[in-house]
């Protein structure tokens, strides 16, 4: 059996379609697993750090919603759906599975014109145009919120890493602590704007983080590997700050942490979520509006809370930050609030269909 995996890009993509490969690994040690990307995305990095093959095509980018530019996506996509197609083909591919984003299309075209068949998997509760067209001829279509209006959906969740999902906080932190050089006692703010860092989330940090510091706050601060990291100074006797360009180890980050500051893409919803990690959720002001609808159920029910960018300034940090980060109890009801209990293996819920999916072809 051999699975192609459509998600490249950017974390958020990537992360849930290794997470599934993990998932079919650990059924199935002999099942191949390629994923697709293109030569600019984190896939070239991740994807081989994790042991499965990557195949590269185009990369062709997409428009977010329908535009007057859509029109010339089909002529711009005949290459890249080609070479998915012959990816498809030397891999003798059982089944595609699309995570959205620019590599997905292609995948979904490609595995159409051939007859495998298709599985969608949508972690955000607004779809992207990618997955509104996959889902047109997928065999499942997998969502990680109940109320999704993709057609024919199958509420699964969000794939995750073994290492987030039984991921427990308070038994690691001594750890990950020691492991970025922060205090073991001192409440912890986590900073960090997604896989591509996020320079509004940069630029307010490296104006609050003084002050945080001198409230008793340390800061572990991912900064985006093409941005410059900050220039904040760790005075002496000062709590630390530390930044970095990226963090490989996720897990460490959320174990050493009391709380988050960062963008609301889909997977770190679900990553916080299923850690029990309060966050302050800023969500990113371009795009369709998925990252607010991502983060609204969790700080309905008191898990987070919620800032427009705009409205993201250092005053904003310290009068509602600040004061959940001094308040024990305060942290510890919110890492309890419903929704951060996440819903149960969602990468064997996934495997399940990939199965279900290769069977049902198989007897048509």
């Amino acid at each position: 059996m051999h699975v192609v995996l459509a998600g490249g890009g950017t974390a958020g993509h990537i992360e849930p379609a290794l997470a599934l490969a993990d998932a079919l690994r650990r059924r199935d040690p002999s099942v191949g697993i390629t994923a697709l990307g293109t030569e600019r995305g984190l896939e070239t990095r991740l994807v081989p750090e994790r042991g499965y093959e990557l195949g590269l095509i185009p990369a062709v980018p997409l428009p977010r919603r329908p535009t007057p530019e859509l029109i010339t996506v089909p002529g711009r996509l005949r290459g890249t759906i080609k070479a998915a197609e012959e990816i498809l083909e030397r891999t003798k591919a059982d089944c595609v599975v699309g995570f959205g984003g620019y590599v997905a299309l292609p995948g979904y075209l490609a595995a159409k014109r051939l007859g495998v068949p298709i599985i969608v998997h949508e972690a955000n509760a607004r779809p992207g145009l990618a997955n509104k067209i996959g889902s047109r001829y997928a065999y499942a279509v997998a969502v990680s919120t109940p109320d999704s209006k993709l057609r024919g959906s199958r509420y699964v969740g969000i794939p995750l890493r073994r290492s987030i999902s039984t991921l427990d906080r308070a038994a690691v932190r001594p750890e990950a602590r020691a492991a970025f050089g922060l205090d073991p006692n001192l409440p912890t703010l986590l900073v960090s704007g997604g896989s591509q860092g996020a320079r509004r989330l940069n630029e307010v940090i490296e104006q609050v983080a003084p002050t945080l510091q001198r409230s008793g706050v340390q800061i572990l601060h991912a900064v985006g590997p093409k941005n410059e990291l900050p220039r904040v100074d760790n005075m002496p006797g000062m709590p630390p700050y530390v930044p970095v360009p990226y963090v490989d180890r996720m897990d460490l980050a959320y174990a050493a942490a009391d709380m988050m500051l960062c963008r609301a893409g889909a997977m770190t919803v679900a990553e916080l979520s299923a850690v029990g990690l309060p966050a302050a959720y800023v969500p990113l002001p371009i795009g369709n509006g998925e990252q607010r609808l991502n983060a609204q159920p969790v700080v309905k029910a008191g898990g987070g809370l919620l800032v427009d960018d705009a409205e993201l300034t250092p005053q904003w940090v310290l009068s509602q930050v600040l004061p959940v980060l001094a308040d024990p109890h305060r942290l510890y009801e919110m890492s309890r609030a419903p929704p951060l209990k996440g819903r149960p293996a969602p990468d064997q819920l996934q495997v399940g269909l990939v199965y279900e999916a290769i069977a049902a072809n198989r007897t048509r």
